[in-house]
């Protein structure tokens, strides 16, 4: 699998990069965090280290570190803006469970 962008974050993530010319691309990974377990996090990556995979999405280098992928392998990010709040958004197919809040979730254990 892959992690993917819809049109709408490749959009928002091509911006933030022409504004940061030492970017390579949207570092997307998780943290532990929150009282499900795990935290979405994206940043721009300023350097490919040996432990990352790199997909391409409509243009965009999406930068994972390998041991995150098993929790996030499949992963479409999109850009929603609404008034006042925009926000990145995940359709994660390994979540098992999100807490209440939904900042953050868990997956199951294979």
């Amino acid at each position: 699998m892959a992690i993917e962008l819809t049109d709408s974050a490749a959009k928002q993530v091509s911006g933030y990069l022409k504004s940061q010319a030492a970017a390579k691309g949207l570092r997307f990974g998780i943290k532990n965090a929150g009282c499900s377990g795990f935290a979405y996090t994206v940043d721009m990556a300023q350097e490919i280290n040996d432990d990352d995979l790199v997909f391409d999405s409509k243009g965009v280098a999406v930068i994972v570190d390998k041991t995150h992928l098993a929790q996030i392998d499949g992963t479409v990010i999109d850009y929603h803006s609404d008034g006042f709040a925009s926000a990145f958004k995940f359709k994660n197919p390994n979540v098992a469970d999100e807490c209440g809040c939904g900042e953050s979730f868990s997956v199951e254990e294979s």
